[in-house]
């Protein structure tokens, strides 16, 4: 009895306990660029964040509202190399965007509602940045 009572206990510490670790969403690619993207709801958006050390660029996607800032998915993000070729494009699916740039120079290109925004990126080794984007 005591035996099934420890495995019973065991089981419960391991199901209740993998609802304490935040999923990341699935890795996907862009022209062979590795990205992450999501954000939505807390444990997603700790689990990025937490993640983001690991990555050469975290993008943060935000448009004013009300004079408030809030968070927006649906945005399109493009990445041109300094010979005008597009390296990486893919829709942002949260308000986060982590991805995987070699060392370079670069420019994103990002398009909300019809709004587009252009801001110069320069991929240094061993040095992840957070580059904040903010729609009116």
């Amino acid at each position: 009895m005591k035996t099934l009572l420890k495995h019973i206990c065991a089981c419960l510490v391991f199901v209740f306990g993998s609802f304490a670790f935040a999923q990341i969403p699935a890795t996907q690619h862009s022209n062979g660029i590795s990205y992450i993207s999501g954000g939505v709801g807390e444990e997603e958006t700790v689990a990025i964040l937490a993640e983001a050390k690991q990555w050469s660029v975290l993008l943060e996607l935000s448009q004013i509202e009300n004079g408030r800032g809030v968070w927006i998915f649906g945005a399109n993000i493009k990445i041109v190399n300094t010979k005008k070729q597009v390296v990486f494009s893919a829709p942002a699916d949260g308000p986060y965007m982590l991805i995987n740039l070699e060392p370079g120079d670069y420019s994103i290109e990002a398009s909300y509602q019809g709004v587009e925004q252009k801001r110069a990126l320069s991929v240094k080794a061993n040095a992840p940045q957070k580059i904040s984007l903010f729609w009116k």
